[in-house]
């Protein structure tokens, strides 16, 4: 009896492998692609891996039905962009008829072309009557037998992909990831990370697929040391964990009156401290100094014209100084005195200030004291003359 040979076959460029017998008379190599018969209609999918070792029951496995031609590929490259319709189609009918947040995220077509089925994303509690929706969109397809499928936000952030939330170009679940493990809180809590929802949920809104990766290393490392605020003998005296690392095998250990300090596995099993060397490292310069390489540019400052001045000039610069202090000086001494005079209540001076002439008074003055100059000179003239005719 002949040996019947499995492999694993994907539908979809990063899905879930489903298990296929091939047949013995047929040849079948890593990335063919094969015609099968599945419960959704007649598909075409493509060879992932050889030599599988199926973990369901053998008795319900399909049987591969044969390798994909030319044409077939052809008709699946026409069905994809018909798929790509109808999901703009379906949308549009949603938004007309007020469906809500019910959205098609995807569509796929037998090869044949004789059935499609849609993908959707909506709440469970939502109230959707799939009959009368199929009854109503069928008339957008028609030959066509319609079939709808609901996914959760993990299959609709597959399908979308895009930017992780750790900066990654595209998102794991689109680049390698074929199938969707469960994830739980108590990996985050193993692993030591923050439990805020930004921290460890994806761009699904659930629990990101990397906290499995490096689950069981941290879960094999947490057997081995003591939990958190547990009474732990150091070779320090005896404390509270009050943290664990695993990944260094070590613990935080709170100390009555030293406080807290860092001890592995082996130290708290031994109770002996581990002195850890300190080693000097000489610095030998890499880079070794050419004296044949360097250029001396020396730069000078630019030289400004000497104008030449008079002695008296710089004597006057230097007596500037004297005056401005003196000035800052009176200006800071009256500023003082009116300070304190609003300080006093604002009340007004008593003293009587002196009115001092003005600009306007001054030249009627000189004009004043002129005329009567020019009197008591005409009165002396007249006097000298009276005088001479007497004589």
């Amino acid at each position: 009896m002949e040996e019947i040979k499995y492999i694993g076959v994907q539908f979809s460029p990063v899905g879930k492998q489903y298990h296929f017998s091939v047949p013995a008379d047929l040849v079948v190599q890593a990335g063919d692609f094969v015609v099968v018969n599945t419960s959704r209609g007649v598909q075409m999918g493509k060879v992932a891996q050889l030599d599988v070792d199926p973990r369901a029951d053998v008795a319900s496995i399909i049987q591969v039905d044969r390798l994909a031609t030319e044409e077939d590929k052809q008709k699946s490259h026409a069905n994809k962009q018909k798929a790509e319709e109808a999901v703009e189609i379906v949308n549009h009918f949603l938004k007309e008829n007020e469906y809500g947040e019910i959205k098609a995220v995807d569509a796929e077509y037998t090869l044949d072309g004789a059935k499609m089925t849609i993908y959707m994303t909506y709440e469970q509690d939502l109230e959707f009557d799939i009959r009368s929706f199929l009854r109503d969109v069928s008339k957008h397809f028609s030959d066509t037998r319609l079939e709808v499928r609901q996914v959760g936000p993990r299959d609709v952030a597959k399908l979308i992909s895009g930017l992780g939330a750790c900066g990654i170009e595209k998102r794991c679940c689109s680049r390698f990831l074929t199938e969707f493990s469960s994830i739980s809180i108590k990996m985050a809590k193993a692993q030591d990370i923050s439990l805020t929802p930004s921290e460890i949920t994806g761009i699904c809104g659930r629990l990101r697929c990397c906290l499995r990766y490096e689950n069981e290393t941290y879960e094999a490392a947490l057997k081995e040391l003591p939990k958190r605020k547990k009474m732990v003998m150091t070779p320090l005296g005896e404390g509270r964990v009050t943290q664990v690392l695993p990944l260094s095998e070590s613990v935080i250990v709170n100390l009555p009156e030293i406080g807290p300090r860092q001890f592995t596995r082996e130290e708290l099993e031994t109770g002996v401290m581990q002195v850890k060397p300190v080693v000097f490292e000489n610095e030998n310069n890499a880079y070794e100094l050419d004296h044949s390489d360097i250029e001396l540019v020396k730069i000078e400052p630019e030289r400004k014209g000497r104008s030449k001045r008079s002695p008296g000039s710089s004597r006057r610069r230097d007596d500037r100084p004297e005056k401005t202090r003196e000035d800052g000086e009176r200006s800071q001494q009256s500023a003082q005195k009116r300070s304190e005079g609003s300080r006093r209540g604002g009340k007004k001076d008593s003293r009587v200030k002196k009115e001092r002439p003005t600009s306007k008074n001054k030249p009627q003055q000189t004009k004043q004291s002129g005329r009567s100059s020019r009197n008591r000179g005409q009165k002396a003239e007249r006097g000298t003359k009276k005088q001479d005719s007497s004589l």
